[in-house]
């Protein structure tokens, strides 16, 4: 548990080397899941930082084997508690707005992913400023296929639409650090050991520049791609997905999963035995 400024934080913490801050995942037994605790504690911890003008930068990590797994969906999709579609784009969307507010952060920020990064996790990236990864990195999306918008068509921006497709159209699609830098999906690869000083060296040179600067210019880049149509796409994320929800296949899946849990969905998915 985390304590920061009146804040208590559970599965977060915020580490402090002004003017870098570093918020870190820290739910190491679910390879850093993101709960909708840890979504509420990362949207506060932003709020909080935003005001403050010692941080100058932030960047995000994962504690222990992973960057994160991607959303925790340990119970998500019980029978008994199974939401209808409205409520199912509504809260799906509430992430995406989340995510949005990390595109519009007027401070840089800089995902350092180690270890697994998959599904939700790669597109909390792709809205951060600069993505460096570890040569070892397994960037990918879900092994059973629950969705179909809400992850790879934020991609397209960054890999192009055939590489996005390759990886939405397989479940369980992987590929490494040194893949991702050089598809574009990342800035760039580094060896593991070598992750967390790179980033903090390029963040202490970052913060060398006046914050206004840094602002606008962080924001006459992101007018570009949002002219290009990146803020049309990221809802269309809610609206695809909580539509596949209700198709009578992924139903059927969400059926084993509530049943049999996510280990055993995976298998039998694999061995087409579901």
């Amino acid at each position: 548990m985390a304590t920061t400024e009146n804040r208590t934080y559970e599965t977060i913490r915020l580490d402090r080397e002004d003017p870098l801050v570093w918020i870190t995942f820290d739910r190491q037994p679910q390879l850093n899941a993101m709960s909708h605790q840890l979504h509420e504690e990362l949207t506060d911890a932003m709020d909080m930082l935003e005001g403050d003008p010692k941080a100058k930068v932030v960047a995000i990590r994962g504690a222990g084997r992973a960057f994160s797994s991607g959303n925790d969906i340990d119970g998500a999709f019980d029978k008994d508690v199974r939401r209808d579609i409205t409520t199912d784009r509504r809260m799906i969307a509430k992430n995406i707005e989340r995510f949005l507010k990390i595109w519009d952060y007027p401070k840089p920020t800089i995902a350092a992913v180690h270890g697994y990064c998959l599904g939700a996790a790669t597109q909390l990236c792709v809205f951060c400023d600069i993505t460096v990864v570890a040569d070892d990195a397994q960037i990918g999306i879900p092994s059973i296929p629950l969705g179909g918008g809400y992850i790879t068509p934020l991609w397209v921006h960054l890999v192009g639409p055939k590489r996005a497709k390759q990886m939405s159209f397989q479940a369980g699609s992987r590929i490494d650090g040194k893949t991702a830098a050089e598809w574009g999906w990342a800035n760039y690869s580094v060896p593991a050991d070598q992750l967390e000083e790179n980033v903090r060296a390029m963040a202490l040179r970052i913060a060398k520049v006046p914050s206004d600067v840094l602002e606008v210019k962080k924001l006459s880049i992101n007018r570009v791609m949002d002219v290009q149509g990146f803020r049309t796409i990221a809802p269309y994320g809610a609206e695809m997905d909580a539509l596949l929800h209700e198709s009578a296949v992924v139903q059927r899946l969400m059926d084993v999963l509530s049943e049999h849990g996510i280990k055993e969905t995976i298998r039998r998915y694999e061995a087409d035995d579901w």
